[in-house]
């Protein structure tokens, strides 16, 4: 590979990271967490303790219809999934037992909720990427207080609360399960029971705060969903522990039972649906009563909300809301970053209502004391617009005019409208950093564009004309960097939140990209105009294309075949029209049947069905996926090979690879998924469960070695898809090669095919029928493209010939009608987003197919679990990049032209004589090197576009109604994207290009000659 060519590439990704790293630093979400700890100064606490302890039993993604009371509705997917509290404790005795729906705030991650329910502050749009490996609170909390209050705390389930609380559980009462493991259903669950009974039941009473942490109801929804059968028999595994729990419980115990998230109607959580943030809660007391029926408490305190697919109204708070409410409860100070109000009906006791107005005081003043520390701090200025609001609202709540409803009305009113305030602000932005991100992302595209037009239009040798570039592009980055450090030190004091290594990236990134745009100026007219990526990358303004994007992105591939198919009808023989035509209907009709399979987004109700998986409630695959996945599996091997066969590919390494590695692949990814099918449906009973593990674990194990490995290793040796054959004749012998029409492409398509055994294997099971169709889908373009082509370039030798001979001389030929456009591009590039969508994935955390995780494991295991999820999510995106060079060396041979139809039929199909080609060769690998780097590029280049248009649209509609549930995940999304394709691009380019032109350059040196 020609250096020059991979730097290029290289440096068009380094600019890409800048972009993002500048842009993503002004525009995600931060919030300071102030390490001040709560006092109990009379003003803060002086709340008498109703109880001496607390059991907090958390039922991991426990939604609010999984407990409701309210008869079930039929019409309800979930309506047999109910969690029956005893009646005697919800009906008999209202004062001492709550319900309600809380509202966990997003993301609805483990993680995230635990520092919710433990500090009463709220996560970040960034914390989602901590759920893996989570970090210990620092700031203040409820574990904390209860610790420096002399408490004993117990712990057991969830070991992500050791992450959290190192060291503040009691030894001799701690014992943490491994979280990960949702193929798992009950270990984690049987492990809390084991546990939380001798506690509860010993006399002494060891514990002061308990919490177990369950798993069951979690892991059941990621594995099967909420409408199998195993939920509801978890569900009365849950039943039967509260049971007991309330009847081993003393009256000095407070019990809470809760959800730290709900789930969706597939099982999973994450985002900010109906379903994920609406969370189950239990409040009961055995002992001392909650409240006081005597005096009804004021509606004005009271909010309440009908659940989806339920009936009745019902009590509705924020999940925030139990911190302050226990802390004051157990006689601690409410932490100090908390946000979470009080929960009247905990507190309506005493002559008038004197409990609650003291609770909302105490509440009140600690809000006001940490929204104080924080317009102190560094990060003040973020509370600059709500300041004067805030103000204004705690001030009322101290005028001497107002009492009794007014001001406990009053006193909730400046509590929530802080809580407001501080979602809205730490939604807080950088409009210099975003600014600079933006521009580093713009111009980089610009240079991209100017380097793709000017390199394909190079004359003479092009890695001299790429070289001069470059070095003027460095030297200038040095320029810049230089400037952008000047730059901070003289303007830094007028630019908040800058250091100066954010100008030295700016300053280099924007001069490097500059100086491209300078020496080739892009060019661009209506001919070239990339319509449909300029649609593509606009739509993003937009919150319903958005996330209808799945919907769009085939109209747009069916789109981009069409110009080809347009040529077919005018091509200049029948073979040629038949072979445009009907691969250009061949290829739509795998994007129709790729599009079939889908899952649906939130905002997509009611007017999308999921297909992907068997319901919108079974993560289980279809039936009919079921029956053909064995069928599809074995036969994508066999259309590779016809293919290959068009142009006598398929010897050398693709006789051997076809069969002995892929075919041994593909199935072996099925067999994975089958398995785990038959495990979690439990047709063959719970007791194969172990034995069904172990074998998928090996099974995956061997396969992604056999591909990985096996298969990597014997393309590297034999890199060729050649067949020689010799043959005696008149005064010395023939020398046929079969497979030369095709001697880059093939060789290239065998490279493609390990990546896509990998990414197979991690992608469920109909997410493997898509793959398979992708694959002949991409076949079939590159043949539509190769044969217009070929008419072009017919058409251009009958316009320039002038005897007959001349038209089928493969001299006569242009080379510009083998160059590459970037229109060729576009069909690779909208494959890849196709894919995606079609694997079951979306741009929201939720569709994150966490199964994945435990492919060549039982457990999360680092890094294998992290990269298996990457594959699944982003494969399709990466599989589909490291393709684009095939749009360069398809039907490409060592000698130039290749496209001329006759060298083609030159001995049958795809067989050369190798004398007659001594004569008239080119050496062709700088062309396919050259026309490599180009395809490579192109694909960055759309991506990149992508990426700028939701970071334009992210950056425009920040303070969008919409941002963080559907404009900030595009984006977060499109940097993916963007990464992986980069990546793909380097990969295939700089390894898979590198070594087929050097092995078959060597085979067939020839002879420079200039046409």
């Amino acid at each position: 590979m020609k250096y020059a060519q991979l730097a290029l590439l290289f440096w068009v990704f380094v600019t890409h990271l800048t972009g993002i790293y500048l842009f993503t630093k002004g525009f995600l979400l931060t919030r300071l967490s102030l390490a001040d700890a709560s006092k109990c100064l009379e003003k803060s606490c002086g709340l008498a303790p109703t109880h001496r302890r607390a059991v907090v039993l958390i039922m991991d993604a426990l939604r609010f219809d999984f407990i409701t009371p309210d008869p079930p509705n039929p019409a309800s997917p979930f309506h047999h999934n109910i969690l029956t509290l005893p009646g005697e404790l919800t009906a008999s005795r209202p004062t001492h037992s709550f319900i309600y729906n809380s509202y966990a705030d997003p993301p609805t991650a483990t993680l995230q909720r635990i520092k919710g329910l433990t500090t009463g502050s709220l996560p970040t749009f960034v914390d989602i990427g901590n759920n893996f490996g989570g970090s210990s609170i620092l700031e203040d909390s409820l574990p904390k207080q209860l610790k420096l209050a002399g408490r004993k705390l117990a712990f057991m389930g969830d070991d992500t609360w050791m992450s959290v609380f190192p060291d503040t559980f009691d030894n001799n009462m701690t014992f943490p399960f491994d979280s990960f493991n949702v193929e798992d259903l009950h270990t984690v669950d049987e492990g809390v029971i084991d546990h939380l009974f001798p506690l509860l039941e010993d006399d002494s009473k060891p514990f002061d705060f308990l919490v177990g942490h369950f798993l069951g109801v979690d892991h059941v929804g990621h594995r099967v969903g909420p409408d199998h059968p195993s939920m509801k028999s978890k569900l009365q595994q849950m039943n039967d522990v509260l049971k007991r729990v309330v009847e081993v419980m003393d009256d000095d115990t407070l019990l809470v039972v809760l959800g730290d998230h709900g789930m969706d109607r597939s099982g999973d959580h994450g985002g900010d649906g109906v379903f994920e943030t609406s969370s189950a809660m239990w409040i009961y007391s055995k002992g001392p009563a909650l409240s006081d029926t005597k005096q009804p408490i004021p509606g004005g305190l009271l909010q309440r909300r009908v659940f989806p697919e339920t009936i009745a109204e019902h009590r509705a708070i924020q999940q925030i809301d139990i911190v302050p409410s226990l802390a004051l409860l157990l006689g601690v100070p409410i932490p100090y970053n908390n946000l979470g109000t009080v929960i009247p009906e905990l507190f309506w006791r005493g002559r008038h209502g004197l409990t609650l107005d003291k609770a909302l005081e105490v509440n009140a003043a600690q809000i006001k004391s940490y929204l104080d520390s924080y317009r102190a701090s560094p990060s003040g200025s973020e509370l600059n617009e709500a300041w004067s609001k805030l103000q204004a609202s705690y001030k009322i709540t101290h005028t001497g005019t107002i009492e009794g409803e007014s001001k406990w009305v009053s006193l909730m009113n400046f509590n929530r409208v802080a809580l407001r305030a501080c979602r809205s602000i730490w939604a807080q932005f950088n409009p210099t950093l975003m600014a600079f991100g933006l521009s580093v992302l713009g111009m980089g595209l610009c240079a991209s564009w100017s380097i793709y037009s000017g390199f394909s239009r190079a004359i003479g040798d092009r890695d001299v004309w790429l070289t001069t570039r470059m070095t003027a592009s460095i030297l200038s980055a040095a320029v810049g960097a230089v400037i952008g450090i000047v730059g901070y030190f003289v303007f830094g004091t007028f630019l908040e939140g800058i250091n100066v290594w954010n100008t030295l990236l700016f300053g280099a990134s924007l001069a490097s990209s500059m100086t491209f745009v300078v020496q080739s100026p892009p060019t661009l007219n209506l001919k070239s105009t990339p319509i449909i990526l300029v649609i593509h990358a606009c739509m993003f303004g937009s919150n319903s294309t958005t996330f209808w994007e799945d919907r769009i992105v085939p109209v747009l591939l069916v789109s981009s075949i069409i110009p080809y198919a347009l040529i077919g009808f005018t091509a200049p023989n029948n073979r040629l029209r038949y072979r445009i035509l009907g691969f250009s209907v061949l290829f739509a009709v795998c994007v129709r049947l790729i599009s079939i399979s889908t899952i649906c987004r939130e905002e997509q109700q009611p007017y999308c069905r999921v297909t992907f998986f068997s319901s919108a409630s079974v993560p289980s695959p279809p039936l009919p996926v079921l029956y053909a996945i064995v069928f599809v599996s074995a036969g994508v091997p066999f259309v590779l090979d016809r293919f290959l066969s068009i142009t006598k590919s398929n010897n050398g390494l693709a006789k051997t690879f076809l069969p002995i590695i892929l075919t041994p692949t593909l199935l072996g990814a099925a067999a994975f998924w089958i398995n785990e099918w038959v495990d979690s449906s439990s047709i063959i009973g719970d007791e194969w469960t172990s034995t069904l593990r172990t074998t998928r674990t090996w099974n995956a194990r061997a396969t992604l070695s056999w591909m990985a490995i096996g298969g990597s290793a014997l393309w590297w040796l034999i890199p060729v898809c050649l067949h020689i054959n010799v043959t005696p004749d008149a005064g010395g012998r023939q020398i046929k090669v079969l497979g030369f029409a095709n001697a880059f492409g093939a060789p290239y398509l065998i490279f493609w095919t390990i990546s896509f055994g990998v990414v197979y294997l991690c992608t469920q099971l109909t997410g493997q029928i898509t793959l398979a169709l992708g694959a002949v889908a991409l076949l079939t373009f590159l043949e539509v493209l190769d044969s217009t082509r070929d008419a072009k370039a017919f058409e251009n030798a009958f316009k320039t010939a002038t005897t007959a001979s001349e038209v089928l001389d493969p001299s006569s030929v242009s080379l510009e009608n083998s160059q590459i456009c970037f229109v060729d591009i576009v069909p690779i590039a909208l494959l890849g987003m196709e894919i995606f969508y079609a694997t079951g994935h979306q741009s929201t955390i939720s569709s994150i197919q966490w199964k994945s995780a435990f492919l060549l494991t039982s457990t999360v295991a680092y890094p294998s679990s992290v990269v298996t999820v990457v594959l699944n999510s982003m494969g399709p995106i990466f599989l589909f990049a490291i393709a684009a060079p095939l749009v360069a060396l398809w039907n490409k041979s060592p000698s130039v032209p290749d496209t001329d139809e006759q060298e083609k039929k030159s001995d049958g199909n795809g067989s050369s004589d190798a004398p007659a080609l001594a004569k008239k060769t080119v050496d062709a690998s700088e062309q396919v090197q050259a026309e490599s780097t180009l395809a490579g590029l192109g694909v960055m280049i759309y991506y990149s576009a992508l990426l700028l248009g939701t970071s334009v649209s992210a950056a425009i509609l920040r303070r969008h109604l919409m941002v963080w549930k559907v404009f900030a995940p595009r984006f977060m999304a499109a940097i993916l994207e963007l990464m992986v394709v980069d990546v793909g691009v380097l990969l295939g380019v700089g390894v898979g290009v590198t070594r087929i032109v050097g092995r078959v350059s060597k085979l067939f040196p020839g002879r420079k000659n200039t046409i």
